[in-house]
């Protein structure tokens, strides 16, 4: 199940860092993933990516995160080579200096604000001086920012909660946070209980993209790879966006979280990859940008420095 998996940072951080030797021995390509991604998830059970580089004498290695921020603390130290995370999880990573370069896009998944059973919150302005629960760096935590912005809330105007799914999830059961904001399935999840309710969510407030990143060594060393597996992901999404039943079938295997809850968590997923070009890259500084203002960011980082433009 996806609330039991809590020590992923420090299992992250044990895998042995490499070297630029081993990101030009491409015989393997380890690929962070989280359960609840579809595409990668997709790709993963459909074996889409080994039947593209077994041929070529190179095997697959999945490597499964609980959310973005640890998956890009370990491609970070060169434990991964491709992963696929939110909007917010780069921002961090740039910052502290990681040799990570941005290969495509996808369109965001939808996010929403969660309001426990018995909450007397009605608008966004309501959150003011409230509980609002999200994982630091990760992309519920720049919904969380865009939320302030159109409510016309300083951050400093709620007390934020930084919390993983997992926790959050439980924390919101018992009622000690006034908001959670968090991705799918887990609003899906947790929406229909009794009491629940959904205050806003990104269709609402603004388009959020997710980023398949990779570790600069290995892309470096390995652009006609990294370019077909690209490829190979982005025809994944077209296929899973037709098969939408489908995918949710195999989430639900690979979570334990019901196939409803699933079908209604795809239901609005987009399934588009989009190869970095310079509006993707534009979109993205303003997120970076959101964080920096905010003091979240402790340096100025431009995205456009590690988009990774193919030339194969």
């Amino acid at each position: 199940m996806l609330w039991k998996r809590r020590n992923l940072l420090a299992t992250a951080l044990a895998l042995p860092a490499i070297s630029a030797v081993r990101a030009a021995d491409s015989k393997t390509l380890r690929v962070g993933f989280q359960k609840g991604e579809p595409v990668l998830m997709a790709a993963k059970t459909n074996k889409d990516l080994e039947k593209l580089l077994e041929p070529k004498g190179i095997s697959v290695e999945w490597i499964e995160f609980q959310f973005g921020p640890p998956m890009l603390e370990a491609m970070r130290v060169g434990s991964i080579d491709i992963g696929a995370v939110g909007d917010t999880p780069p921002v961090f990573a740039q910052a502290a200096h990681g040799d990570l370069l941005y290969l495509a896009a996808q369109r965001g998944a939808p996010q929403s604000i969660l309001l426990p059973a018995g909450s007397t919150v009605q608008t966004l302005a309501d959150l003011k001086g409230k509980k609002l629960a999200f994982g630091r760096g990760s992309s519920a935590h720049n919904f969380a920012l865009m939320v302030l912005e159109k409510a016309g809330l300083r951050y400093d105007q709620i007390e934020p909660i930084y919390l993983g799914p997992a926790d959050a999830g439980a924390a919101f059961e018992r009622g000690v946070i006034d908001a959670w904001s968090i991705w799918e399935p887990y609003a899906a999840l947790f929406a229909n209980r009794p009491g629940v309710r959904t205050l806003t969510t990104n269709q609402e407030i603004g388009d959020q993209y997710g980023y398949i990143l990779g570790y600069g060594p290995f892309v470096r060393a390995n652009p006609t790879l990294v370019s077909s597996v690209i490829d190979t992901v982005t025809a994944t999404a077209e296929k899973a966006r037709a098969h939408r039943d489908d995918v949710a079938d195999l989430l639900s295997s690979a979570t334990g979280i019901q196939q409803d809850v699933w079908r209604r968590a795809l239901a609005r997923h987009p399934f588009e990859v989009l190869r970095m070009n310079d509006d993707l890259a534009r979109t993205q500084q303003k997120v970076a940008d959101r964080f920096r203002a905010l003091g979240l960011v402790p340096v100025d980082i431009r995205v456009s420095d590690i988009v990774w433009r193919a030339s194969v």
